[in-house]
């Protein structure tokens, strides 16, 4: 063998060596108990307690659902910089009675969207007793703590037609929750039928704004009528779930209520525990 071939095994041998020594360059694994990132962790908090009647569960159903299909959520959805958000869906009525219609699901693409529209437009209604808030925020909480998902922001939505009842007071768990980190939003139906639409009592929209929702971006977007459910959720989605900031005509953040409104005395949050007890609110 000559001197030149000697060489040309030293260098490869000595290649060989520096390949086989040096550390692969993988992706870094998530630490432990870390989640998928997306740009939002979402609980759609849906009320169907027994003050609904079928027709309108169903309004309210078929309303989210439209929603899921619509571009402009879609749009939202994908619009941050993780381009993807998680959602679950849930339906509650007391403290201790809920129904997840949608588990926690991943939504990076238009079709993810549209298979939670299907599930929800194919499960069975139900409504369910009594009206606690209070016990819907604290099963988002343990929602967001069981995610297989790490959300930028995480988000509770709460619609219902009435005031907290029942499961403890209201402000206590929106306290905690906002102590996480977590902003809830509200969707009040502020409707005639409502037990709030009495005279010497509060609408319903500034009960949830000085009672319910709280935290960054925080807002309340009152539904007057269930001709107008299907348009305020898909803006509602759009606002909570887009990249962006946008303004919000007609949507009132609890910090910044029209002059008449946040003048008034504030709401008695325990309004709604004192009515289903049958007294005078006081």
């Amino acid at each position: 063998m000559d001197g030149s071939a000697r060489l040309w095994r030293k260098v490869a041998a000595a290649l060989r060596t520096a390949l086989l020594s040096a550390p692969l360059a993988l992706p870094a694994a998530p630490a432990a108990g870390e989640g998928l990132a997306v740009d939002v962790e979402l609980v759609l908090a849906v009320d169907v307690s027994s003050s609904m009647k079928p027709a309108e569960l169903a309004l309210q159903r078929q309303g989210y659902a439209a929603a899921f299909r619509a571009r402009e959520v879609i749009d939202a959805m994908l619009s941050g910089r993780h381009g993807r958000v998680a959602v679950t869906y849930v339906e509650w009525g007391a403290s201790g009675s809920r129904r997840v219609v949608v588990p926690w699901t991943l939504v990076a693409a238009p079709q993810d969207a549209l298979a939670v529209a299907e599930r929800l437009a194919e499960a069975e209604l139900g409504s369910l007793f009594q009206t606690s808030i209070s016990g819907a925020i604290r099963h988002a909480m343990r929602a967001f703590a069981d995610s297989p998902y790490a959300g930028d922001r995480r988000i509770v939505d709460i619609s219902g037609d009435g005031p907290n009842n029942q499961g403890g007071l209201v402000t206590l768990s929106r306290d905690a929750a906002l102590a996480e980190g977590i902003t809830i939003n509200g969707l009040p139906l502020v409707l005639h039928a409502n037990v709030l639409s009495g005279s010497g009592t509060p609408s319903l929209d500034r009960y949830y704004a000085d009672c319910v929702v709280g935290g960054p971006r925080a807002f309340v977007l009152p539904v007057r009528g269930w001709d107008a459910f299907p348009a305020a959720v898909r803006r509602k989605l759009v606002l909570e779930l887009s990249d962006a900031r946008p303004a919000l005509p007609g949507a009132a953040r609890p910090s910044a209520r029209p002059r008449d409104v946040a003048a008034a005395a504030p709401v008695d949050c325990t309004i709604g525990e004192t009515l289903w007890r049958g007294a005078e609110p006081v």
